[in-house]
């Protein structure tokens, strides 16, 4: 990736959601209008009353929220860009968390929307019967370091599922191996051993069931070629064309996100500047604790006027340093000529 100073744009995936989101860049912006109404034609039911009343039970099921999700970041994508216009800034890189992943893929030009929504409605819907066919869950451990996590896996038959950040990690299993984990997770120090609200054990074996019908989703589905790298949550490594991205999403199902080292990735690889589009801020925060010295924005469903407008300003900052650098640099030159 070369140089510093690049940008990577990420997604947040499942677990961001509320109720409410996406309502105000609904009722205020025509652009996020169209993008909430294209989901509704395209899923064939109101995914955006859904998003903006609830219930909660029914936004939260895997088939519901994760075209909601991608949704909302999407609209919050589009409004940014209309409040900024032309000069709105391109992203180096590409990433998302999961689900993230595939509002990547929309940004990037891989994927267009209405794909993408019925894509990952598919991919909800089989990883919720994979739960049903395999009754598991997921629990975060804070607190304790990886190579220690994996050893408790190893004791319990529990698989790493998500590595967010140093001293975050997310783990899956069935119901009554994760209870034997979280109580030898706490004898080894664990800090808290939190029991996260989802329907399966997803990013672990128990969910290969989904994985055929997964594939073939992925088969009937147009993959363009990437505008940029997306770096991807299986390799933690960038991808950059058409065919390894359809690897990548059906491997990813099955397999760890890997997160923190797709952060160090991107830093390691120029990333300075992180903006996280969507609802919430999970991915900042996750950033913030991984790369303390990257600037981390939001650019939400919320305050969107304030956060676009922080972000072009930083943006503009920004190259006007690298002018002046590039100014400094050359008169160097010339001196010692």
């Amino acid at each position: 990736m070369g140089k510093k100073g690049k940008v990577a744009y990420v997604f947040p995936g499942q677990g961001s959601q509320v109720v409410g989101m996406g309502r105000y860049l609904y009722e205020k912006y025509p652009s996020a209008r169209d993008v909430f109404d294209e989901a509704d034609k395209t899923l064939g039911f109101s995914l955006s009353r859904m998003c903006f009343e609830g219930p909660e039970e029914e936004l939260t099921k895997t088939i519901n929220v994760q075209p909601a999700v991608l949704t909302v970041s999407i609209a919050c994508l589009k409004v940014a860009e209309g409040i900024i216009g032309r000069t709105f800034p391109h992203p180096d890189i590409v990433a998302g968390h999961s689900l993230g992943e595939y509002t990547a893929l929309v940004v990037a030009g891989v994927l267009r929307l209405p794909d993408a929504l019925r894509l990952v409605r598919e991919r909800g819907r089989l990883m919720h019967e994979a739960g049903v066919a395999s009754p598991g869950g997921m629990m975060a451990v804070l607190g304790l370091e990886e190579k220690i996590v994996r050893e408790v896996c190893a004791a319990t038959d529990v698989e790493v599922s998500n590595i967010n950040c140093r001293g975050q990690v997310v783990v899956s299993g069935a119901e009554d191996k994760l209870a034997e984990f979280k109580l030898l997770a706490e004898a080894k120090g664990a800090r808290r051993v939190i029991c996260l609200k989802v329907s399966g054990a997803f990013h672990s074996r128990l969910m290969q069931p989904a994985t055929d019908g997964l594939l073939m989703a992925i088969s009937q589905t147009n993959f363009g070629e990437p505008l940029f790298p997306i770096l991807a949550n299986v390799t933690a490594q960038s991808v950059t064309n058409a065919s390894a991205i359809r690897e990548e999403l059906a491997d990813q199902i099955t397999s760890c996100v890997r997160w923190q080292e797709s952060v160090e990735n991107m830093v390691a690889g120029g990333v300075t500047r992180f903006v996280e589009i969507g609802h919430g801020q999970v991915l900042a925060d996750l950033i913030k604790r991984t790369e303390p010295e990257g600037l981390v924005l939001n650019i939400g469903d919320t305050d969107i006027e304030k956060q676009a407008n922080l972000w072009w300003t930083e943006h503009r900052r920004h190259h006007i340093r690298m002018l002046v650098d590039r100014a400094i640099q050359a008169a160097k030159s010339s001196q010692a000529w």
